[in-house]
């Protein structure tokens, strides 16, 4: 997802012969209680404005505390919190361009031009649809839902907000296409780490993800056109008076498309994405003070453009807040970006998940509980259930999609070997209910991620990031029924 995997993954996840399973879910049910209340009584939607933080941070308390009581020592549960913090060293430097790219492609008019063109293409009716579609095609050439709903994904909720349509619809939607598209991707960093966790081969493990894949994705798509079909947006939006307002706010040209289709072509190349990122950020400024001149000369505390002006302009767009004056109230939220200073929050959020999640790990409760979900079930669908269960625990506890994926993967590759199952069918378990969750949680990298990158909160887009929930259900339903369970005689049942 946020393509940098951490290498000391697999030797994290540490065991504590003295907790038990009631011990190691103290924290789980302190944590959970705590932003229960903090959440739903007290802050609701502010809660992530720094709240939430804290109680991570609480429950991180609540851990070391147990720890404690069971001989962990205070320098091994340091030790772990600076693991899990350095294991996203990666992400933290990959949001801040993000950030930056959004300052420089907004006062630059690529998004701005973006969102013209796009207004006058997408109808309401398939907008919700094409945002699958078009995340879908973008996640698979690069392999980054996090690239994705960077570029493309920023410009479709500007034209969401233009189409006064749901921006908790388009950001699930967007959401949707960018992990199916990351799911299958050979370029994917959890596809790969999928895969190597289970022992199987890159290639079957995409082609065998497909079979629970495929019908999940044509059933998002077929809810989105049902949800476009009953919009209704009349009256709501003046389509004609905001093409005119963008026109007169920017420059408008078709050639600001190259610049995010060669940030796309860098990483199709395989290109590092910060890298990518970076020189699109770059790119952007140029772009800006070539097209958008006076935009910068003003953002820059002048009313001509001089190389003071110019360097301060485009600095201050992928820095700090920058906004370009509008008459249409609509488009004054599209026209401002926050730079790299709009990701502080997020990546505060994250520092304090991985302090929580580390000290769950220094303390053994991760392995704990995982061990716990698979003596519950003895059923070859038990185990399938077991290893959905620990999944979406580890999502939720550890706040990581590479513990979610690595730990699971680790306890219950013999037992899948044990039940005569081959092994892609751990893999695709770990796709299907690992990687795509791990969204949905506030306080996970990825959905504290993707929640600042689209400006949506996680509760917002819930409920319509289809696929990202349907998918775990689609892997028990043919768990159930016994529906492709390949074994490892070559026999599929």
């Amino acid at each position: 997802m946020n393509d940098n995997i951490p290498v000391e993954a697999n030797k994290r996840v540490h065991k504590n012969k003295e907790l038990n399973i009631w011990e190691a879910l103290i924290p789980v049910v302190a944590l959970i209680g705590m932003l229960f209340y903090n959440v739903f009584y007290a802050f609701g939607d502010d809660a992530l404005s720094g709240s939430n933080q804290f109680i991570l941070l609480m429950g991180g308390a609540v851990a070391a505390i147990v720890g404690f009581f069971n001989k962990v020592s205070y320098e091994s549960m340091i030790e772990e919190v600076a693991n899990n913090v350095k294991s996203t060293t990666g992400a933290i430097l990959i949001l801040l361009m993000v950030g930056a790219l959004a300052g420089t492609w907004m006062v630059s008019g690529i998004i701005p031009t973006m969102i013209y063109y796009g207004l006058q293409i997408l109808n309401p009716t398939i907008f919700l649809a094409s945002c699958v579609v078009i995340c879908s095609i973008i996640s698979i050439a690069t392999g980054s839902s996090w690239t994705t709903s960077a570029t493309v994904g920023i410009a479709l909720i500007g034209i969401a907000s233009a189409l006064d349509i749901s921006l908790g619809m388009a950001a699930g939607a967007i959401l949707s296409g960018a992990y199916f598209g990351d799911k299958l991707s050979p370029l994917s960093d959890t596809t790969n780490l999928a895969s190597a966790m289970a022992g199987t081969d890159l290639f079957t493990h995409i082609k065998y993800m497909t079979i629970t894949t495929i019908p999940s994705i044509v059933i998002t798509i077929l809810a989105f056109i049902l949800i476009g079909l009953n919009l209704d947006t009349k009256g709501a939006i003046d389509t004609g008076a905001m093409l005119q307002s963008i026109e007169s706010s920017f420059t408008v040209s078709g050639w600001l498309f190259v610049v995010p289709a060669l940030v796309i072509l860098l990483i199709v190349k395989k290109v590092s994405p910060l890298i990518a990122l970076l020189l699109g950020t770059l790119l952007g400024g140029v772009a800006a003070l070539i097209f958008q001149p006076d935009i910068i000369a003003t953002i820059g505390g002048s009313d001509t453009l001089t190389f003071e002006s110019g360097y301060k302009g485009v600095m201050n767009a992928i820095t700090v807040d920058t906004a370009v004056a509008t008459e249409n109230k609509t488009l004054a939220d599209l026209f401002s970006a926050g730079g790299m200073s709009g990701m502080l929050g997020t990546i505060w959020l994250i520092i304090c998940a991985m302090v929580f999640g580390g000290i769950m790990d220094a303390i053994g409760a991760l392995a704990v509980i995982t061990k716990a979900l698979l003596k519950l079930f003895h059923t070859t669908f038990g185990l399938f259930a077991s290893t959905v269960a620990s999944c979406l625990a580890l999502n939720v506890t550890a706040s990581d999609q590479y513990l979610a994926i690595v730990v699971p993967g680790k306890m219950f590759a013999k037992a899948y070997k044990e039940k005569g199952l081959a092994p892609e069918n751990l893999s695709r378990t770990l796709e299907d209910s690992g990687t795509v969750t791990s969204v949905l949680v506030p306080w996970n990298t990825c959905g504290a991620y993707q929640s600042g990158v689209l400006g949506v909160n996680v509760g917002d887009y819930f409920v319509y990031a289809i696929f990202n929930w349907l998918s775990p259900f689609m892997t028990l339903l043919f768990a159930a029924f016994s529906i492709k369970i390949k074994m490892l005689k070559s026999k599929t049942t």
